[in-house]
């Protein structure tokens, strides 16, 4: 089934049922087809057609939610841009070949129109979206994934799921719609519970953890940064949230620890998955693989993904990667060499299962030889009085981040001779701070740099 007709074919049955919540309001899916055909001909009146570039910088609502499918409809090119970016990237961005520039102040305009019928336009090779990266390295690099990729993807398409992907699509009965659209883990999950048949939940306030057990969220999405506050409040003033079914947890590392400490606050429905912009989600553990005792491993390849590690370094390649850094060959051919992209990423594979152990960016040298961040991270968050350690390295000199357990006190000596022991005298960081939080990033992964800036 093309993309994204899958998505049009569920709205269309049960169409009474309720498929976006917004606070008191309640959007059926036949509502929410008609204001998808109803901005796609304003869309279309506006000039929008196959190949058209339209960017998205909208709030999360059921109009802005139609306005993605709608351009998707016409075969558009959709640039989703995210709250955060520098006015420096902005204006990046928004130079890219854009034909509609779509606002939340534009969506009634584009509304005032006649309901027409939804004819998908698009081919298989015609990009569908752009998913641009953080842009911590400079400007950020726009991934381009095509409409055969969508077409094929592990969420967008039923046919398409592995039992990992079909039980968390069965926890989908009430999914948190929050954060920004224009994220591809936002929109991969809430295609999982459009096809399944549930309904988005957007909130009007967002507190976590309060928000989950108020609106009886049965899924949700949440990166490390979040995950970790919410366990520092639970841990002092827990609350039920036995109506949650599932919560997958991506974007940056997650400590072991705090893993387990998440399946004893929140239960066992954690999903622990690992992927790039570049890539899409590759691979997830399980609740019942952590349960088990996988709380090191970001769990094995999903259906359709193919991972390699090359001299430690993970490469990985499946059917709804990105077909080019969007007219950027140069940097396309850095990271896409034959059909497999280079994640950068460092790992293992052992029994199935992958193994992150840092970022090849993240080494640093020292008396002439190669130190990587992640080990020594791992090494000083596994001190019973560490929560959380972050290292970096300018100019051949390691310093380490360490955010304490509450009530505890590291000594410097401890943390710098479990090091020495673990990994040898190179790795042992010349300073150590201690800190109370991690700067995030607008990604909402942890800003490393800004800790040096700060």
């Amino acid at each position: 089934m093309s993309f994204p007709d899958a998505v049009f074919a569920a709205l269309r049955n049960e169409p009474s049922k309720i498929a976006v919540e917004h606070g008191t309001r309640e959007v059926t899916k036949t509502e929410l087809l008609n204001l998808t055909s109803r901005i796609a001909a304003g869309m279309r009146a506006a000039g929008v057609k196959r190949g058209s570039g339209v960017a998205m910088i909208t709030q999360v609502t059921p109009e802005a939610l139609a306005a993605y499918l709608a351009a998707w409809a016409l075969g558009a090119r959709v640039v989703g841009i995210r709250p955060g970016f520098s006015d420096k990237q902005l204006d990046h961005i928004l130079s890219d070949g854009l034909d509609l520039i779509v606002t939340d102040a534009k969506l009634p305009a584009l509304l005032d129109t006649e309901d027409e019928p939804l004819i998908l336009t698009s081919r298989p090779d015609d990009v569908a979206r752009l998913v641009y990266t953080s842009g911590s390295t400079g400007l950020p690099k726009a991934c381009a994934q095509t409409y055969q990729a969508l077409a094929d993807h592990y969420s967008w398409n039923p046919d398409n799921w592995d039992a990992a992907t079909a039980s968390q699509a069965a926890a989908c009965d009430r999914y948190l719609l929050f954060g920004s659209l224009a994220s591809v883990v936002v929109q991969d999950y809430l295609a999982l519970c459009l096809l399944h048949g549930g309904t988005a939940v957007i909130p009007l306030e967002i507190r976590f953890p309060d928000v989950l057990a108020d609106l009886r969220i049965t899924f949700t999405i949440m990166n490390v940064p979040r995950l970790y506050a919410m366990l520092d409040s639970l841990r002092d003033n827990p609350i039920d949230l036995s109506c949650l079914r599932g919560m997958l947890v991506a974007g940056s590392p997650l400590a072991p620890h705090r893993l387990q400490e998440a399946m004893s606050l929140i239960g066992p429905v954690i999903h622990h998955a690992y992927g790039q912009s570049e890539t899409n989600a590759l691979t997830v553990a399980t609740p019942a693989e952590i349960l088990a005792g996988r709380i090191d491993t970001v769990g094995k390849p999903q259906g359709g993904v193919e991972i390699e590690i090359r001299d430690g370094e993970v490469w990985a390649r499946n059917p709804w990667m990105m077909r080019e850094y969007w007219e950027n060959p140069e940097e396309t051919a850095s990271v896409l060499v034959d059909g497999w992209i280079r994640t950068r990423d460092l790992g293992s594979l052992r029994d199935g299962y992958l193994y992150l152990t840092g970022r090849a960016r993240d080494v640093v040298i020292v008396n002439g030889y190669p130190v990587y961040a992640g080990p020594i991270e791992r090494v000083l968050a596994s001190h019973p009085a560490v929560d959380q350690a972050y290292v970096l390295g300018p100019d051949e000199v390691l310093h380490a981040f360490v955010i304490p357990l509450p009530g505890k006190e590291p000594s410097r000596t401890e943390l710098s001779t479990l090091v020495r022991d673990e990994l040898g005298p190179d790795s042992v960081p010349s300073t150590i701070t201690f800190i109370s939080e991690v700067p995030v990033a607008p990604s909402g992964k942890p800003d490393k740099q800004a800790l040096l800036d700060g």
